[in-house]
């Protein structure tokens, strides 16, 4: 799968039952209290949090399970833990067991709640910059190539995507052209025999309402101009045992990578990025392929010789900061900051539509509000290759474009006017509008964040403590005013947990809870509730 090379040190890791690596010189246990749960480390874990009974270990510098890693745990008793450096963590018979090769890691106690514990924790080490990616990612769905078009983008089949768009009469946004569209990598002109005009490509695009972003990595194509320019600059990545360019294995391929711990690497790459601006007119840039198991190689030698896996990670990730259009999969830290998150691609099927909301909330508790979940029906092209409306579960795209309606960011790929009846498709069609109708409040709930670092999409148990919902996975907090319950199986009804307070359901009904209900919903509808007091 395209993003799941791990290196050997990343295998490692998955090993049950050792208690740290050779290099793990601190460990230190730490005892639950009395009904005391934990959720942090990995984005990638959402569905696993809270961390209960035994959990294998996770060493946050090796992997990063296809999306974001923060050195940070959080507990419903008030408790956190933090690290500027990485760490491995793991429980055992409900007990969380830390490892650092740095320092010893005890928690600190912030209060009584989940709440207290995320607020304190951003406050004192990632605070909230007071600064968002640009306003469109909020309120517009976004538009991704990848799925319909895979490695042949090009010119002719972008315009006809974007313009079913609107003959579809989807609402338009920002539109992101995915891998291979340029010569090779480390080379950004757009392939010509592909795209014999793209600066006009881009004119259109943008007078149809879309902003453009073009997908990148930090990798360069061996024996190439760039290569041989970059390597006489000292701008790659090097190997220790030979001091030559590394050639580093990812998922397509193997290439030399930039080194971004150098200065000068850094803002060569930036002054190629915004000539890329300057030539074609897009608006930002998919920063891809960021991942620490790229960097953990321990022949590999950086500019900055204390630079670490993670730290490689964090350096790619503090490109986007200079472009408001800006998407990350993979990341380090960068809690609070004007990113845009979306999580890993995930397949096509029921149970990956059910990892979005722990996955999404799981984001939200690690300091990254400006998140999207993965694909609308999932990431993964394999299942929708060479497949026609008969072979595909209609409902499930349904089901995953109404839990997208109502988070933060919604991204549509593969194209739902080619895989979906008209029926389907209008019920996609109401729900990328409900987006647009929402956007105003989102990018309010988006604007808070940045002053005070709320995540948008919260943890049922972050806005409730203490009332029963640390282990609910299929309801989330909109802010403080929605709780949303979107259906993630093939059954037409919900169980619905409501807290103390006044709740108006969707369809104008109210109810007093605490309270359990059962909601009948069919395809057409997502459940949800309005807090009126």
């Amino acid at each position: 799968m395209k993003y799941l090379k791990l290196c050997v040190l990343c295998f490692l890791s998955l090993l049950t039952g050792v208690p740290g690596f050779a290099g793990d010189k601190y460990e230190s246990t730490v005892a639950s209290l009395p009904g005391e749960k934990w959720w942090g480390g990995m984005v990638g874990l959402g569905s696993a949090m809270p961390f209960e009974g035994n959990l294998r270990l996770y060493d946050l510098a090796a992997e990063n399970l296809n999306n974001q890693n923060v050195p940070l745990l959080v507990s419903s008793a008030g408790r956190y833990v933090w690290s500027d450096t990485p760490f491995s963590f793991r429980m055992e018979n409900g007990e969380l067991r830390l490892f650092s090769a740095y320092g010893p890691l005890e928690p600190v106690s912030a209060g009584n709640t989940l709440k207290e514990a995320y607020l304190a924790a951003s406050a004192a080490h990632f605070p909230p910059s007071g600064e968002l990616p640009d306003s469109l990612f909020f309120s517009m769905p976004q538009y991704n190539t990848w799925i319909e078009l895979l490695y042949n983008q090009n010119q002719e089949d972008i315009l006809k995507y974007a313009g079913r768009i609107l003959e579809n009469d989807f609402p338009v946004g920002v539109f992101m052209v995915d891998d291979n569209w340029q010569k090779y990598y480390g080379n950004f002109d757009f392939k010509p025999d592909r795209f014999p005009d793209a600066k006009r490509m881009v004119e259109q695009l943008h007078a149809d309402g879309f902003q453009i972003m073009l997908w990148i990595c930090p990798f360069v194509s061996p024996d190439s101009p760039e290569f041989r320019e970059l390597e006489k600059k000292g701008y790659l990545i090097k190997r220790k045992s030979s001091g030559q360019p590394a050639i580093i294995p990812w998922w397509n391929g193997y290439s030399a990578c930039y080194d971004l711990s150098n200065p000068e690497a850094a803002a060569h790459l930036k002054r190629q990025l915004r000539a890329v601006q300057e030539r074609y007119g897009v608006d930002g840039f998919k920063f891809d392929a960021g991942d620490v198991s790229h960097y953990s190689d321990p022949d590999l030698a950086f500019y900055d010789r204390s630079a670490t896996s993670t730290d490689m990670c964090e350096y790619w990730a503090k490109m986007g900061l200079d472009f408001p259009f800006n998407e990350y999969r993979a990341g380090w830290k960068m809690g609070g900051q004007p990113l845009v998150q979306r999580l890993g691609d995930k397949d096509y099927s029921w149970n990956a539509v059910g990892l979005l909301i722990p996955d999404m909330v799981a984001a939200g508790l690690l300091g990254y509000a400006y998140a999207c979940p993965d694909m609308i029906g999932g990431g993964q092209y394999g299942s929708f290759i060479g497949v026609d409306q008969t072979q595909l579960d209609q409902e499930l795209i349904v089901r995953s474009c109404q839990v997208h309606a109502l988070m933060p960011m919604m991204q549509f790929s593969v194209a739902p006017w080619r895989i979906l009846d008209e029926n389907h498709l209008g019920i996609c069609r109401k729900y990328a509008h409900l987006h647009r109708q929402m956007g105003a409040y989102i990018l309010e709930l988006a604007r808070h964040s940045a002053r005070t670092g709320e995540p948008i999409v919260r943890h049922m148990e972050y806005e409730f403590p203490h009332q029963g919902f640390a282990t609910c996975k299929d309801q989330f907090m909109l802010g403080d005013r929605f709780l949303v319950a979107p259906v993630v199986t093939r059954e037409h009804r919900q169980t619905v947990k409501l807290p103390k307070g006044v709740w108006k359901d969707d369809t104008g009904k109210k109810f007093r809870g605490p309270k359990v209900i059962e909601v009948v919903a069919p395809l057409e509808r997502l459940p949800r509730f309005e807090k009126v007091k």
